[in-house]
């Protein structure tokens, strides 16, 4: 049986995010929705407002990789199920609700550094907009609306 959206969501929330607490679960989970939800560029294009596309668009998500830098990746969705915790994080999400620390953010990482890039991803689509525990949250800047 195929795995539904919503546990699909839950499980990207846990392996992106699970040691992040509840508000860095919130913010990954605000990002996501984010995607749905952007009124152009590269994820209105290849998501086209579906929770399901953007979780998977290739390339996206470490934890969606079976390998990463060569080794097998031990930390995928697959891993481990998802507890209610990333259940209900994700229904919140799905309710609409925005973790205002993630806002318009359309990216995050975590830089295993104090401190966050001025820009993410590589071609500075996005600047930097706030750090929620480890993870850096980046919002577009007109270089996104061009892709």
């Amino acid at each position: 049986m195929p795995m539904s959206t919503r546990e699909m969501f839950a499980r990207l929330i846990k392996c992106e995010a699970g040691g992040e607490g509840e508000n860095g679960m919130r913010a990954v989970a605000t990002v996501l929705m984010n995607r749905v939800h952007v009124a152009s560029g590269q994820y209105l294009r290849t998501g086209q407002g579906d929770l399901r596309r953007v979780i998977t668009e290739p390339g996206e998500f470490t934890c969606l990789l079976n390998t990463v830098y060569g080794e097998t990746n031990p930390q995928t969705i697959w891993a481990t199920p998802p507890e209610d915790i990333h259940y209900q994080i994700a229904d919140w999400a799905l309710e609409g609700n925005v973790f205002p620390g993630a806002a318009d953010t359309l990216w995050y990482y975590n830089p295993f550094l104090p401190t966050c890039a001025q820009y993410f991803p590589r071609n500075r689509s996005g600047v930097i907009f706030n750090r929620v525990n480890q993870h850096c949250f980046y919002t577009p800047t007109s270089l996104y609306y061009e892709t």
